[in-house]
């Protein structure tokens, strides 16, 4: 993955030239994005599948219960949804690239629901951090709009607390691959992808990467 590459480098790096492991890891240029697309598990997976991303977190935000649960989430009235807070080299990656993704792995035409589960805790929703990201995120839902005849209902909210799920959460689909693959196919994910996306559905590089 492209965080033990990122680690490894740095550490050889520390060994020839005397650099910290610390100094070397903080030479990145990094910045976090918060996308809300349904299944966290499944989020996290398709983000850290793309080139420059370093760490993805499962957890909740953009609700009113501080240090929320799974049970207090998934049982509804929190309205936190499950999101995915990626880590990102700026050099690599930019936000623009990441908006690529996340639309091409949701069903943006649903409100509170994402493929089999239902709720406001899987509603499809972009929380940006600051005000580039606002905009960006604004002009990025203007242009699929312009791809589809049906309203685009995903939200664009304002920042807010990220709260990291449970460990056993974080790289479930690296953790529990069978049981992870029954749950994504069963839920019809990939099909409806593909359906809406086409042969973009939930991509693993982003065309056309270019980065001043």
């Amino acid at each position: 993955m492209p965080a033990f590459k990122l680690a490894s480098s740095s550490l050889i790096l520390a060994l020839a030239g005397g650099l910290s492991l610390t100094s070397s890891l903080a030479m990145a240029d990094t910045q976090k994005a918060v996308f809300a697309g349904g299944c966290f598990w499944c989020m996290e997976e398709a983000f850290d599948k793309i080139d420059g991303v370093l760490e993805t977190t499962s957890g909740y935000i953009g609700g009113d219960t501080d240090n929320p649960t799974y049970k207090e989430v998934s049982a509804g009235g929190t309205h936190h949804a499950e999101a995915v807070e990626v880590e990102y080299d700026t050099d690599v990656v930019n936000y623009d690239d990441l908006l690529y993704v996340f639309w091409r792995n949701i069903d943006p035409f649903v409100e509170n629901r994402q493929f089999c589960d239902s709720g406001d805790a899987y509603r499809s929703a972009l929380f940006p951090i600051d005000d580039g990201q606002r905009e960006s995120a604004e002009a990025s839902k203007e242009a699929i709009a312009e791809l589809f005849d049906n309203p685009i209902v995903t939200e664009i909210n304002a920042s807010a607390t990220f709260y990291p799920a449970e460990q056993y959460h974080q790289d479930y689909y690296q953790k529990n691959p069978v049981r992870y693959r029954l749950y994504k196919n069963g839920c019809g994910r990939p099909d409806r992808l593909e359906e809406i996306w086409g042969d973009e559905a939930s991509p693993s590089v982003i065309p056309d990467q270019s980065h001043s």
